[in-house]
This record gives C-alpha cells, sequence and structure tokens, in this order.
C-alpha cells in the first residue's frame, strides 16, 4: 500500500501480517488439539488459501510452547512435494539434538536409532509440525505412520500436525490410503467464517492511529457489504487495500458500500480473481 494511501487514511501500519484474531471455534479446535498432540497422533488440520492456516499454527506453537510440557519440531524445507521421511526426520534430529553442528547418520537403520534415542532423552512428548503438507507423497504419509509407530514403540510419544489445503482432507479419505486415514484426526479450519464483520473492524482497529475510528475509514455499510461477500483474511485484506487505494484517488473518505461493490465488481472480472470465494 502506498504510503500516501496510508497517511490518508490514518493508517500506521499495512493491513497484513497483523495478528491473531482469535475466534470461538478456534478457541474449540485448540481444545481438541492439545490433548490430541499429547497423545502421540498423525493430526491434519485442512483450510482453504488464505483462511489463516500458518497464524493459527504460529499460535498453536506459541501457546503449546508456554505450557512447556511438550517439545516442538518444526520442518522448514521449502519443496513440501520433495519432502519425504527422511527430511522430516531431519528436522527431528535437528531440533532435539543438543550437540553443535550435529548431523543425522546416513544410513537408515543408524539414523533410526539415533533419532529413538534422542526421543527417549527428552522425556517429553515431541510434535512435528508441517506446513504446506497438500503436497507430501501419499508413501510419505504411510512412513509418518510407521514413525509414530516406532517411537510409541520405544515407550515415548510422538505425534504429528500436518497443515494443507483441502487436498490434504481429500487425500487421505481416498480408499487407497484407508490405512492412513483412518488412523488420522482430521481437523478443518473455518478460519473467520461467520466473523467477518467483526474482523474487518478489529483489523482496522490494530492499524490506524488511536485518534482515528474504523467509521472514519470505511461505513459500517461497506464493512457489512465486504463481510457478506468475503470469507478470508487474505481476501479481506485485499479488498480493503483496493478499496483505499480507490478512494484516495478519488479523493474519497470513508469508504462507501457503492465504492466496496465496485471493487469487488473488478476483481470479479480479472482474469485470475483467485481469491475470491468459490473460484
Amino acid at each position: 500500500m502506498l504510503s500516501d494511501v496510508m497517511t490518508y487514511f490514518g493508517l500506521k501500519r499495512t493491513l497484513d501480517h497483523v495478528g491473531y484474531f482469535e475466534t470461538p471455534e478456534q478457541t474449540n479446535l485448540f481444545k481438541e488439539l492439545k490433548p490430541q498432540i499429547r497423545q502421540g497422533r498423525l493430526i491434519a488440520i485442512t483450510g482453504v488459501v488464505g483462511c489463516g492456516k500458518t497464524t493459527t499454527l504460529q499460535r498453536l506453537q506459541l501457546e503449546l510452547s508456554s505450557e512447556k510440557d511438550i517439545i516442538i519440531s518444526r520442518c522448514l524445507a521449502i519443496d513440501k512435494d520433495k519432502v519425504n521421511v527422511g527430511v522430516l526426520m531431519s528436522a527431528l534430529f535437528l531440533d532435539l539434538s543438543t550437540e553443535k553442528d550435529a548431523k543425522p547418520p546416513t544410513h537408515p537403520e543408524l539414523r533410526e536409532r539415533k533419532l529413538l534415542a534422542l526421543v527417549q532423552k527428552c522425556r517429553k512428548p515431541i510434535v512435528l509440525f508441517v506446513d504446506e503438507a497438500h503436497d507430501i507423497h501419499h508413501s510419505t504419509l504411510v512412513k509418518i505412520k510407521r514413525l509414530i509407530e516406532l517411537v510409541r514403540q520405544s515407550g515415548c510419544t510422538l505425534s504429528v500436525v500436518l497443515l494443507g489445503h483441502p487436498k490434504l482432507k481429500n487425500d487421505l479419505r481416498r480408499p487407497s490410503l484407508e490405512e492412513i486415514g483412518a488412523r488420522t484426526n482430521i481437523f478443518s479450519l473455518e478460519g473467520i467464517r461467520g466473523h467477518q464483520f467483526e474482523y474487518i473492524k478489529w483489523l482496522l482497529s490494530e492499524c490506524i492511529y488511536d485518534d482515528y475510528l474504523p467509521e472514519d475509514l470505511i461505513t459500517d455499510e461497506a464493512i457489512a457489504f465486504l463481510a457478506q461477500r468475503l470469507t478470508t483474511p487474505l481476501q479481506i485484506e485485499h479488498y480493503l487495500q483496493r478499496a483505499f487505494e480507490d478512494a484516495y484517488q478519488a479523493a474519497t473518505k470513508p469508504v462507501t458500500r457503492d465504492m466496496a461493490e465496485a471493487v469487488l465488481n473488478v476483481g470479479l472480472n480479472d482474469l485470475e480473481p483467485r481469491l475470491m470465494p468459490g473460484v
């Protein structure tokens, strides 16, 4: 967003990466997730693009860290379509090892034994988080299940939490993956659905200077219209920004419903309106 637009509307920061907007549904989701994580499970959390999966993941990790009774590991590999169980075991090895510059053994049998020894030393449940997991190969999912079982047989607890698009949920429910899907706890992340109006109000309140109010920037009627048409934080942030930019060009403030509707109509007519619901 242009600095002139931000100044015109009294915005002290851009609309993206503002923080965590908590809903009752997400609070209940965490209540369901935490006991499952402590029991050694394969867990899948799925949601549409832009619904807040990564933000929710960060919040969950923060809460688990503060409770201090579980060890958190993360797979940081970017090319998720190339992630195999060896990569995931390397992530665990690097996060659990206390040795500097420690490297996992390259021989599979030695690697597994060394990892189990590290897990046993931890004496706490361990959870491995894998974001963007919808591209992980089916054979890797089978091996993740086996890894969880190996750790359980050693008297320890490992959970693996996969986050991804609805494709992940659909894959796990395929007959060919029945062995894995039946053993996976699948959760759907609804994000801010049903709370869009409150989210927009909160978002603006977090981004404006203290001497401004959300209604100074956009009318409640326009907010209600956007809340009715948009379903994810990504969509809302994108089209709010476009509405503010158009209003700045027209030297108009606050943004009205007609202006918000015009912005969405243009978005619907774009060649690739990939942020719009149902597209």
